[in-house]
């Protein structure tokens, strides 16, 4: 009987000594933060290295004559509250209409956006082909990557990540420890891991959403600038555009590549001069950032068929589109990040929390919610 009771504890023994073992065997060594962090918050910016993007030259935004007098209706208010929101602002004609956060966040705080910065990110490539840094949208990514410079990956241009149609066999699970999507998040070697991919479909076939072709496009933009993404961003948005706090964007170890797909820590009013920037059509204070044709492309339905073999008329340059409401475009995180342009009403929605709603028509619930209920303070 002795025999028997030690036998269970020996196993669960050895079934821990391989558990904590394995990561090491299989090289992912990420799966140790992983497992002691679970799931993907937006305070996570504490547990991983950041570089600065400095708000060098603060410019306020106004207040308008109305600013505290729009009210949040109450059922929206508890709709928010149970979606864990932290931060609602509306931003009209440039002057700040409504603003409340929640959960002790306030107007200075950090939070990640999380995919947000994909739209960031498209920015930033749109900001190195207006200058020259980068040829055109159909450069081969080979030009500036060199394990794409041979094979099936010699084909993908830079418009096939921008549209997210690489043809790359990218596994975008988030649930998977495994996946490469969880390694690009809490490993050590984003460039690795990006460029590792193979590709199984011709490039510009087939939307597909994938944070590697995002970050195989802040790849290019750092190779092709000679700049890290963060500087990039201090010189083409932050300085520009006034912000008004510093923010950090996350890098994969310190002083090594920022997660161009993800990661990107700031507050709503400096995340809506993104969208006042996209409202102005590329522009801060009439100066391009991106060309007009690049600018109509980031917020006009790609229509690569995707999928479900449906021409995609949701997403564009890096930037969704409300498929029934073509005119509004906006930029998601998948905890409910968003910057709503609704260019109509001269108007940027952000909303920060923590949940997400489910989709309908590829449109999460609380967006049409923001929309509907931002269209009537006009």
């Amino acid at each position: 009987m002795k025999k028997n009771k030690q036998r269970p504890a020996k196993f669960i023994l050895i079934a821990a000594l391989v558990i904590l073992i394995l990561p090491v065997l299989t090289g992912k060594t990420y799966l140790y933060k992983a497992v002691v962090y679970n799931f993907a918050g937006i305070d996570d910016y504490t547990i991983f290295d950041n570089h600065t993007i400095p708000a060098t030259q603060p410019v306020p935004w106004r207040f308008s004559a109305g600013y505290g007098k729009a009210k949040i209706p109450d059922t929206l208010e508890q709709y928010l509250r149970t979606l864990k929101s932290i931060g609602l602002l509306v931003v009209q004609n440039r002057q700040i209409v409504v603003e409340k956060y929640w959960e002790g966040y306030s107007d200075s705080s950090l939070s990640n956006s999380f995919s947000v910065a994909k739209s960031i990110s498209g920015l930033l490539t749109g900001a190195a082909i207006h200058e020259g840094k980068i040829g055109s949208v159909n450069d081969p990514v080979g030009k500036y990557l060199p394990e794409f410079a041979e094979g099936e990956k010699a084909k993908v241009k830079i418009v096939d990540l921008l549209t997210m149609s690489s043809g790359s066999d990218w596994n975008e699970s988030y649930a998977n420890p495994f996946s490469v999507t969880t390694e690009l998040y809490y490993g050590s070697d984003v460039y690795k891991t990006a460029t590792g991919v193979n590709i199984v479909k011709a490039p510009g076939t087939c939307h597909s959403y994938k944070s590697g072709d995002t970050q195989l496009l802040g790849l290019v933009v750092e190779k092709a600038t000679g700049k890290s993404l963060s500087a990039y961003a201090a010189e083409k948005l932050w300085l520009p555009l006034g912000a008004e706090h510093d923010a950090l964007w996350s890098t994969d170890k310190q002083g090594g590549h920022e997660k161009a797909y993800c990661c990107f820590n700031s507050n709503a009013r400096d995340f809506a001069r993104i969208g006042q920037l996209m409202l102005d059509s590329g522009k801060i204070n009439g100066v391009p950032v991106i060309d007009s044709a690049y600018f109509h492309n980031s917020v006009t339905p790609c229509l690569i068929p995707d999928e479900d073999n449906k021409p995609c008329n949701y997403y564009g340059y890096q930037w969704w589109i409300i498929p029934d409401q073509q005119s509004i475009f906006y930029a998601r995180g998948i905890l409910g990040q968003y910057i709503i342009c609704i260019p109509a009403l001269d108007m940027v929605v952000v909303r920060l929390g923590k949940k997400r709603d489910e989709k309908i028509n590829n449109v999460p619930i609380e967006v049409n919610k923001l929309i509907a209920w931002a269209q009537t303070l006009k």
